[in-house]
């Protein structure tokens, strides 16, 4: 898939290696988005290499604002994750609450991780976070979004892979909206290919 899928086991110690898909020079900037109970916290500990957010035990110790933690790696690079709440559980609309947490990187953001836990069922408030997130930010934004699935632990003592939760009945929907959205990036990516190849027929006859 074009897609970038990283599969997280968060019992683990936090180890930046977790990571080593992506690349990182210099500084990179990371938004964290997912249902509250996902690990996006965990997640966030495991890239930092270190229990810089606070693992919320129960609903009621979630956290309702956004938080802006950086670790820096042995080489010297620098590594902001941006920790987003529950867009479905505070008193402002999901675009809001985005738009407040993409503030905090005000150069930008290098990768959008959504986060998902294999320990739970998907929702429709996780379909539309993603659709939220399109909507703010335009069909390109899939080139920067890698989704992560955590909860490594039980599928391994399942003796279960990635694929075989996919492909579970309670977790088609999850299977079918990947595949949609690389089928929307697909799509997007021929598009773009056919302008750039009418733009450069167009320049040659200019010339």
């Amino acid at each position: 898939m074009l897609l970038n899928i990283l599969f997280l086991n968060l019992q683990l110690e936090p180890e930046f290696d977790t990571m080593e898909q992506i690349s990182f020079n210099e500084e990179k900037t990371l938004v964290l988005v997912g249902r509250t109970g996902n690990g996006k916290s965990a997640t966030g500990n495991s890239i930092l290499g270190k229990n810089a957010f606070k693992l919320r035990t129960n609903s009621f110790d979630v956290s309702r604002i956004c938080e802006l933690q950086k670790s820096t790696t042995k080489d010297g690079s620098i590594i902001n994750v941006i920790n987003t709440p529950g867009l479905f559980d505070g008193s402002d609309s999901p675009e809001k609450e985005i738009i407040k947490c993409i503030d905090l990187a005000k150069d930008g953001f290098h990768a959008l991780l959504v986060v998902f836990s294999v320990k739970t069922r998907f929702s429709e408030e996780e379909e539309a976070t993603l659709r939220i997130v399109q909507t703010l930010f335009g069909h390109k934004i899939i080139d920067y979004m890698i989704i992560v699935f955590t909860g490594g632990d039980e599928l391994e003592y399942n003796k279960e892979t990635l694929d075989d939760y996919l492909g579970s009945p309670l977790k088609q929907e999850i299977a079918d909206l990947l595949e949609k959205l690389e089928e929307e990036k697909v799509e997007r990516l021929k598009i773009e290919e056919k302008l750039k190849s009418a733009q450069a027929r167009m320049m040659k006859f200019e010339n």
